[in-house]
């Protein structure tokens, strides 16, 4: 054992007072994976960084606009106590898919620096096309962001309301539609929907049907309409 240990510090020193000309190609490899790991490191952190909620909302354009609409919604604050950040929803949380994601979002550092939608009205003027932008990624990927929480093997159909239930079965659970077809305005505002499909309707086979309520408010709400409307037909109001 000492034989051997005293042969590899031989051989070290060997390496070490050569000639700098034969020494190039063993502190290239070294240098490289050292180097290679210190960027990998560092590009990771910036990474990391860059996908928090206190980096989205660092710009004012954000915090004064979607992060306010989200924090008066269910995905920031509920029962669970299991609040949703931006990059939950609009980063998937695997890898390749991140960095694809990264990439694609990095021309959004141009709309900063340009002053895009820097003021509440610009951002109201760009908001559909905003809107439209977002719906058709998330629909191209699948809705790949909403899976990061909520997957539809995992869904306990038993649970959900008959409405839901029956919506999630004949259209989810088969790939005929994506959560995003559905649930457009979950986390934030909708923009001015005229003329804009908002997404599932009622199938041509179920038309002029009534459908499973979702709850008893829903119920309250279609009595409400009916009285209204019978009211109206009548001329009493």
């Amino acid at each position: 054992m000492m034989q051997w240990l005293r042969n590899l510090f031989a051989w070290t020193w060997r390496v070490l007072t050569t000639p700098a000309a034969t020494l190039s190609l063993a502190f290239l490899t070294l240098g490289g994976f050292v180097g290679g790991v210190m960027f990998w490191g560092a590009f990771n952190t910036a990474l990391e960084l860059t996908n928090t909620e206190e980096f989205c909302v660092s710009c004012h354009e954000m915090k004064t606009n979607v992060y306010e609409e989200m924090t008066r919604t269910i995905h920031f604050s509920n029962r669970s106590g299991v609040r949703a950040s931006c990059p939950d929803c609009h980063v998937p949380h695997e890898w390749t898919d991140k960095i694809a994601r990264k990439m694609q979002a990095s021309k959004e550092v141009w709309g900063k620096i340009f002053g895009t939608i820097n003021t509440r009205q610009k951002f109201l003027d760009e908001r559909l096309r905003l809107a439209q932008h977002e719906w058709a990624r998330l629909k191209a990927n699948d809705s790949l962001e909403c899976r990061n929480c909520h997957s539809s093997v995992a869904m306990d159909l038993s649970k959900q309301t008959e409405r839901a239930a029956e919506i999630h079965t004949r259209y989810l659970l088969n790939g005929k539609a994506t959560c995003i077809d559905c649930h457009k305005g979950i986390a934030h505002e909708l923009p001015n929907m005229q003329g804009i499909d908002p997404g599932w309707k009622v199938p041509e086979e179920l038309e002029g049907k009534e459908l499973p309520t979702a709850s008893p408010v829903d119920e309250l709400r279609d009595a409400i309409h009916r009285a209204h409307s019978g009211l109206l037909a009548d001329g009493g109001i």
